[in-house]
């Protein structure tokens, strides 16, 4: 067995061809048996090649991923598809974050600024100029 490759498994050792036979798992998408390396997934196991963004096709191995109607989706292109940014700081809104919607646009409760001195508007009364939101401070006193 040394000469052919061997795999040990529940303590005994098989060659790779009965290995592969009795207790390979599965691939979740080719239904192939999967010999070296797995990536085990939403319950079931793929081949690394296999388990892939759907909307790029790139394998996500073992970063981040998104579901989406049951679907993978890399991180950048599920926020890229059905993600919201924060017209604050241009990072994602994710659910259970606390956002509000103000001037057209969609912001993190802590990223709704006045655009000079920071102070929070959330709740507050505020101004725009040029889609900036300003406190009454600031309303009458900046020129963007």
């Amino acid at each position: 067995m040394a000469y052919i490759g061997f795999v040990e498994e529940q303590g005994a050792l098989y060659c790779e061809l009965c290995y592969e036979k009795f207790f390979a798992p599965e691939c979740g998408r080719c239904q192939r048996k999967i010999l070296g390396e797995v990536i085990n997934a939403l319950k079931q196991t793929w081949h690394v090649s296999c388990f892939v963004c759907v909307a790029c096709g790139k394998p996500i191995r073992n970063n981040v991923f998104h579901l989406e109607d049951g679907e993978p989706y890399c991180e950048t292109d599920y926020y890229a598809l059905f993600g919201t940014i924060c017209r604050g700081c241009e990072f994602p809104i994710e659910a259970g974050d606390m956002f509000l919607e103000a001037l057209g646009y969609t912001w993190h409760d802590t990223c709704f600024v006045c655009s000079v001195c920071c102070e929070s508007l959330e709740g507050q009364t505020f101004f725009s100029k040029k889609d900036k939101p300003l406190c009454k401070k600031h309303a009458h006193s900046v020129n963007f």
